[in-house]
C-alpha cells in the first residue's frame, strides 16, 4: 500500500490545483483523474475519466490513502434545461462510479472524501447553522434546485456500498483563492473598478474559507478517523454582504463601491449568465465538528484572510 498517494478526481480546476500544491508539500503522489489529461507537471499525473464509467482509472484507488471527489459542472451558469442536468448528472454520476470503483478494490482507500456544498442549509439571518442545520429550500430566494442537486448528491455517496471506507460529505463554503476563476480576484476586479458594493439589502450573510484552511481542513479530515459523515468546511466567522464588500473596498484602497440595487439583480445575473440566488441567498454556517475535533483555523476572520489573498495576487 502507497501511504502517501491522494486520487483528486475532477481535480484539474481551482481547487484541485491548490489540493495538489498542498498535498505534495506533504510528501504524497498525486493522482488527478480528468477527461483531458495532459503530461505529467511538477510529479503530478493526470489519468482520462469520464466521470460516469469505470476504466483504467479504477486501478489507481488501489492502495491510495484518499480518494477526494472534486467533479462537478460550474453552478455559476443559468439554469436552463441543460444547465440543470448537467450540474445535476455531474455530480451524482461521478459520485456513484467511484463509490463502484472503490467497491472493487482488494485494498480500498480508507478514506473518500466528496464534494458538498453550505448551500444546502436553508436561507437564515438567524444564528449560524452547524451539521445539524436545518436542510431545504426558501422560495424567496429560488434556491430550490441548488438544494435539490446538494441533497442527491450527498444521497449517492450515502448510498454507496463501501464498507471499508470511511466516507466525508465536504460541505465546503466559498473559497477564497488566488487562482483563475475563483472568487477572490473576481470581486478585487469590481471593487477596484468601483463596483464593489453592498448586494441588495446586503444583509445576506456570506460564508467562507481562505483557500490555505480549506486545503488544510481537507488534510484533517484525511488523517482524523472519527470525522465521517456531513462536516462543514467553513470559517468560523460569517460575514453579512455589506461587510464582506466594504472590508474588500479597504483591502483595495477604494472609497466608493456602488451598489446593487434589488430590481437590478434580475439583469445583472442575465447579462453575466448567472443566477441570482448565488449573491441573495443568506448563507451563515459554521464548521462545529472540525474545531471541536482539534482544528485551528488559519484565518478565522475575513479581513486578514483578504489581505494575505492581496499580498499574493495580481498587482
Amino acid at each position: 500500500m502507497n501511504a502517501k498517494k491522494i486520487i483528486l478526481a475532477g481535480g484539474s480546476g481551482f481547487l484541485g490545483k491548490a489540493l495538489a500544491t498542498h498535498f505534495q508539500t506533504g510528501g504524497y503522489e498525486i493522482v488527478v483523474l480528468t477527461r483531458s489529461p495532459k503530461p505529467a507537471v511538477d510529479g503530478v499525473r493526470e489519468v482520462l475519466w469520464n466521470a460516469k464509467t469505470i476504466g483504467d482509472w479504477g486501478s489507481e484507488l488501489e492502495g491510495a490513502t484518499a480518494v477526494i471527489n472534486l467533479t462537478g459542472r460550474s453552478v455559476n451558469c443559468r439554469y436552463h434545461e441543460r444547465n440543470r442536468k448537467l450540474i445535476m448528472e455531474s455530480r451524482v454520476d461521478s459520485t456513484r462510479v467511484i463509490g463502484e470503483a472503490i467497491a472493487k478494490c482488494k485494498s480500498p482507500p480508507p478514506v473518500w472524501l466528496n464534494a458538498s456544498t453550505a448551500t444546502i442549509y436553508k436561507h437564515t439571518f438567524g444564528p449560524a447553522w452547524d451539521e445539524n442545520g436545518k436542510i431545504g429550500s426558501t422560495t424567496e430566494v429560488r434556491d430550490e434546485f441548488s438544494v435539490e442537486v446538494a441533497t442527491a448528491w450527498e444521497r449517492t455517496l450515502n448510498e454507496a456500498r463501501t464498507p471499508g471506507t470511511r466516507k466525508v460529505a465536504m460541505r465546503a463554503a466559498m473559497v477564497l483563492g488566488t487562482g483563475s476563476n475563483s472568487v477572490f480576484p473576481m470581486l478585487r476586479r469590481l471593487t477596484r473598478l468601483g463596483l464593489g458594493g453592498k448586494v441588495g439589502s446586503g444583509r445576506q450573510f456570506v460564508s467562507w474559507i481562505h483557500e490555505r484552511d480549506f486545503c488544510r481542513a481537507v488534510e484533517w479530515l484525511v488523517t482524523h478517523d472519527q470525522l465521517g459523515g456531513a462536516v462543514n468546511i467553513a470559517a468560523p466567522n460569517p460575514v453579512t454582504n455589506a461587510e464582506m464588500m466594504k472590508t474588500f473596498r479597504e483591502v483595495c484602497h477604494r472609497l466608493i463601491g456602488l451598489p446593487t440595487a434589488n430590481w437590478m439583480l434580475g439583469l445583472g445575473a442575465f447579462i453575466l449568465r448567472t443566477e441570482p440566488e448565488l449573491v441573495i441567498k443568506s448563507r451563515r454556517v459554521v464548521a462545529r465538528r472540525l474545531v471541536e475535533s482539534g482544528f485551528r483555523f488559519e484565518f478565522p476572520f475575513l479581513r486578514p484572510a483578504l489581505e494575505n489573498l492581496q499580498n499574493y495576487g495580481d498587482p
